[in-house]
């Protein structure tokens, strides 16, 4: 495949970003949709920014859109985002953190852009391996949603395809920065923290830190986002 438009869902994220890069490498013109919603901290979007430059993306769209109207989460709500919890306590049930319907809302954007600008794939970090209970991260949330594309759109109903791709959902963390670094990512550019410090430095105890830890420690490098300046 060579030239084809996809849609990537940028969040400024380690997933989303070498799930970028896998699609560049399949030979995709990348148009990245970031999508600010309210949450807890506006550093991703700058991450996001400088991430598009990197892939030197055909287009990199921001949406504001704030989900905070809703709360019902703690990165949308003045709620306390859990620090330090064990493995199990990470993987037991869906967390607070867990953001009520945001990837239906931003696939759903996603679609829209894809059917303006002819696209024939979007690519989304989902990962079901080393995550934290989200149900709208998995394999079969993504076949559901494929199948809404197929008959709600324009696309659909003219038998055009828009598939889905989601490259990173059955690695581990491990993996996945693994992957980043055979495709040069420049790892030091995302950012994972659900509660980062005002100055933009991570928590380094939220369950999304934790798993970023775990994983760099497990393919045996630090992580180059949290080594100090000289």
């Amino acid at each position: 495949m060579s030239n084809s438009n996809a849609i990537i869902l940028a969040s400024g994220g380690l997933d989303s970003t070498v799930t970028a890069a896998i699609a560049r490498s399949e030979g995709c013109d990348l148009y990245l949709l970031t999508i600010f919603y309210g949450q807890r901290h506006r550093i991703e979007v700058t991450r996001a920014a400088s991430i598009a430059t990197w892939l030197q993306a055909k287009e990199h769209k921001v949406i504001e859109l704030d989900l905070r109207a809703f709360g019902g989460s703690a990165l949308t709500e003045d709620l306390e985002v859990p620090k330090q919890q064990s493995l199990n306590a990470r993987e037991a049930g869906i967390p607070i953190t867990y953001v009520p319907a945001r990837n239906t809302i931003f696939l759903s954007l996603a679609l829209a852009y894809a059917e303006v600008i002819h696209a024939t794939r979007i690519y989304f970090g989902a990962n079901v391996r080393d995550y934290s209970g989200y149900p709208d991260c998995r394999p079969e949330f993504v076949e559901a949603f494929e199948t809404v594309a197929r008959l709600g759109t324009q696309r659909g109903v003219n038998g055009e395809s828009l598939e889905i791709h989601t490259p990173l959902m059955m690695m581990t963390k491990a993996e996945i920065i693994q992957k980043g670094l055979e495709l040069e990512v420049p790892l030091e550019l995302t950012h994972s923290c659900y509660a980062p410090h005002a100055d933009g430095r991570v928590c380094g105890e939220c369950d999304s830190c934790l798993f970023r830890q775990e994983g760099f420690h497990a393919v045996g490098i630090d992580d180059p986002s949290t080594i100090p300046s000289p």
